[in-house]
C-alpha cells in the first residue's frame, strides 16, 4: 500500500530511457501515462480491468512507479516535493 503522503504531492519526476528526467505536475504525469498505455499491445493484466486508459493511468501512478513497455525498457516516476510543506 502506498503512502498516503506520496498523494499529496503535485510533481512527479519521470524518467524515460533515452531521454533526460523530466518535472511533471500530477495532471501531465497522468496523461504521460496514459499515453504510454495507448501505445502498448496489451494493457498488463493488472489493468486489464479498468474502464479507461485514464483509470488504469490512475491506478498505476497510485499503486506503482515504473511501466514495462517493451522488453529492456522501463518508464518510472517518483512524486516529488518541490516546495516543503508548510508547518
Amino acid at each position: 500500500m502506498s503512502d498516503p503522503l506520496i498523494h499529496a504531492c503535485d510533481n512527479y519526476v519521470v524518467l524515460e530511457p533515452g531521454y533526460s528526467e523530466k518535472i511533471l505536475s500530477a495532471k501531465e504525469t497522468l496523461l504521460w501515462i496514459e499515453g504510454w498505455l495507448e501505445k502498448l499491445e496489451d494493457l498488463p493484466e493488472d489493468l486489464q480491468t479498468q474502464t479507461t486508459l485514464a483509470a488504469a493511468a490512475q491506478r498505476l501512478l497510485d499503486t506503482a512507479c515504473a511501466l514495462e513497455v517493451s522488453p529492456g525498457v522501463t518508464l518510472q516516476w517518483f512524486a516529488v516535493r518541490l516546495d516543503p510543506p508548510k508547518i
